[in-house]
């Protein structure tokens, strides 16, 4: 398929409106310092904001955690992290200096105490209060007990001129009941403008630019809606399998763990109202009115919307790759799925009738999420006479990964005879455009936080809706005990997922060709 010449803004006439907040006088107390997502995100975003200038003078980490660790320890830890991002070993020694840590049990009251008293000094030594961000990089089944001591220690109430943030790895709960109960534990001792519940997905640039696309364009908005569009589908496609979370992920599955938040956070943004302003609340107001319109999904076995699958042992990259049941930690006859396909409906004025369809899998031929908006075909042809009878439709495409940017595809004239139409590909890429990558989802979600900005975050509301709409597709799929459909390492897709939507007179992008 022919490609246009990538879109490169013109600098005489271009004009940028950028806004971006330096973060205020806080630091970051990170649960769980020593393990995997802290040294992956969370150090690495913090280097590159202090790359950018976005954090504040003074700035602090202090790592807690039971593995025993000195200061000295944790910042060369850091310090292994960010070689590569602060190259020049002044900048590493300005990065690092207000790295600490605190070691201690999560249920003891005492490392909760020893935990204030090292915030007590930071604060003493820069003579200022400091706003707190507590960061649960945890194992879910912790959040009580470290939710319930900070209370207990004071540690939720602010200071004098201060703030106190409270950050939430999902998981929020594994299903409505044990989400209302976190959520309990969570109100207790912390109002709901001090919880960040993270998704990361909606950190990446291209999921932020679903709201900037729709609203600051007037091409768009008037076509955004059952009059133009035919179906929309999402598509979050990984070739990895589950590495080492297997006791995570077989209790999990795919449904929890993507379908409940990352898939339904695109959903949202993608079909949302537009709000009133760019303010957090306003936006997600119409999140959540959004999920309220979601249509409850068909379960019958003959006109089933979710299908289920898990992954056979096959091939990816020319490498074998073994099964799902024979990773590490997954239970031998495990039922856990780790693909779910769904069709679904939003009962509202814009979307009537509009399906759309999001799939999710591991162990698939490659890696890619996007979001593809399929508009209706031409209502009459009118090259039938020269025998050109069917066109295909046109297509927008939000790339969120491996790279992010825009394509349209739609139809015009090639060279040659005089009835010659073919489909032209204009392709947008952030990374050419800007000649950099995007930032990291964590940069954007944690200096959010640092600044007070609840857009990207996901509110207690959101997450009830979310439970509701997918409790009784967990139940329901309990209360069968059915296999999940096996699908080979490697492929595609498999055939009860490929019916899901070839049933509507649709079919699946293909994912090696996105």
């Amino acid at each position: 398929m022919p490609k246009m010449k990538p879109i490169r803004p013109s600098v005489a006439n271009e004009q940028v409106f950028c806004v971006e907040s330096p973060a205020p006088q806080c630091g970051l107390v990170v649960f769980g310092a020593s393990g995997d997502l802290t040294k992956r995100k969370l150090i690495p975003a913090l280097a590159n904001l202090f790359k950018r200038g976005l954090l504040p003078a003074d700035f602090f980490c202090l790592g807690c955690g039971r593995k025993k660790l000195s200061d000295d320890n944790f910042r060369k830890i850091a310090a292994d992290v960010v070689r590569d991002i602060l190259p020049a070993a002044e900048n590493q020694t300005d990065f690092l200096d207000g790295f600490c840590y605190v070691s201690g049990d999560y249920a003891d009251q005492q490392f909760y105490s020893d935990i204030k008293q090292r915030l007590f000094e930071l604060n003493e030594k820069a003579g200022k209060n400091f706003g707190r961000i507590f960061y649960l990089s945890l194992p879910p089944l912790l959040y009580p007990d470290v939710i319930e001591n900070l209370g207990r220690a004071g540690l939720n109430n602010k200071d004098s001129g201060s703030f106190v943030r409270l950050v939430v790895e999902k998981p929020f709960g594994r299903d409505l009941q044990s989400a209302l109960e976190l959520n309990d534990g969570l109100s207790k001792w912390f109002a709901e403008e001090q919880v960040y519940r993270i998704d990361h997905y909606l950190g990446k640039e291209t999921v932020q630019n679903i709201l900037m696309f729709r609203f600051a364009n007037s091409i768009f908005e008037p076509i955004w809606n059952r009059n133009y569009i035919d179906h929309i589908q999402i598509t979050i496609a990984e070739s990895i399998g589950i590495e080492t979370r297997g006791g995570y992920y077989d209790k999990s599955g795919a449904l929890r763990d993507m379908f409940v938040n990352h898939m339904l956070s695109m959903l949202s943004l993608v079909a949302m109202e537009p709000p009133a302003s760019f303010g957090a609340e306003h936006i997600r107001d119409e999140k959540v009115k959004l999920l309220r319109s979601i249509r409850p999904f068909n379960l019958e076995p003959w006109s089933e919307d979710i299908v289920r699958g898990q992954y056979a042992a096959g091939s990816i990259d020319g490498g074998q790759t073994p099964a799902y049941r024979q990773e590490a930690d997954v239970e031998k006859n495990s039922k856990t799925e780790t693909y779910v396909a769904a069709r679904l409906f939003v009962d509202n004025w814009r979307w009537q009738g509009v399906p759309f369809y999001l799939r999710t899998g591991k162990r698939l031929i490659r890696r890619v999420t996007e979001i593809a908006v399929t508009f209706k075909k031409v209502p009459h042809i009118l090259f039938s006479s020269a025998g050109i009878d069917r066109l295909p439709a046109n297509v927008l495409v939000l790339k969120i990964q491996p790279q992010e940017g825009i394509s349209l595809f739609f139809e015009a004239k090639r060279p040659g005879p005089k009835l010659c139409i073919g489909t032209l590909e204009m392709d947008f890429n952030y990374a050419e455009i800007f000649a950099a990558e995007s930032p990291d989802a964590y940069q954007r979600l944690l200096l959010d936080c640092m600044t007070g900005d609840q857009t990207l975050f996901t509110r207690i509301d959101d997450v009830k809706l979310a439970w509701q709409l997918f409790d009784n597709v967990l139940k329901t799929f309990r209360q069968r005990d059915a296999e999940p459909y096996p699908y080979s390492a490697g492929s595609e897709s498999f055939p009860q997922a490929d019916v899901l939507i070839q049933k509507d007179g649709r079919n699946w992008r293909k994912i090696s060709e996105m």
